[in-house]
């Protein structure tokens, strides 16, 4: 259980600075940070519908799209940025088609390397604390 929720928590963290990073990089992808509950709940938002519509989009490609399983994690990251900027909470704002096209591509990138950097962080402190 703990695992788990230390899974969850490096997935919602990695989805944070996913976001954080397409807002300084791209200047038609904005986040109101003025509110920071409601960025947090599009964080939460967009990290749960993501882990929920990479396997639904990965089976429907499977099916209906063999050619797209390679971008299972760009078009899921599609959708979820979609569907958080339609559900008026979090104040993420994407303006112009060029930052929907990069904004998937550079928070899909930057939550893969978190995700998979995060962990090792995490792990190497636990084994100093361990040897201490």
């Amino acid at each position: 259980m703990i695992m788990f929720l230390l899974r969850a928590l490096i997935f919602v963290l990695s989805a944070a600075l996913g976001l954080v990073v397409a807002d300084l990089v791209l200047p038609d992808f904005t986040i109101d940070w003025s509110d920071w509950w409601g960025f947090v709940l599009c964080v939460v938002i967009f990290a749960i519908l993501q882990s929920v519509l990479a396997p639904w989009v990965a089976r429907m490609a499977k099916r209906y799209a063999p050619a797209l399983l390679g971008g299972i994690g760009i078009v899921s990251t599609l959708i979820a940025l979609i569907a958080v900027v339609l559900i008026p909470v979090g104040g993420l704002r994407i303006s112009s088609v060029l930052a929907w096209i990069l904004a998937p591509v550079i928070v899909w990138v930057v939550t893969a390397l978190a995700t998979w950097l995060l962990p090792m962080l995490f792990i190497k402190k636990k084994v100093q604390q361990r040897s201490a």
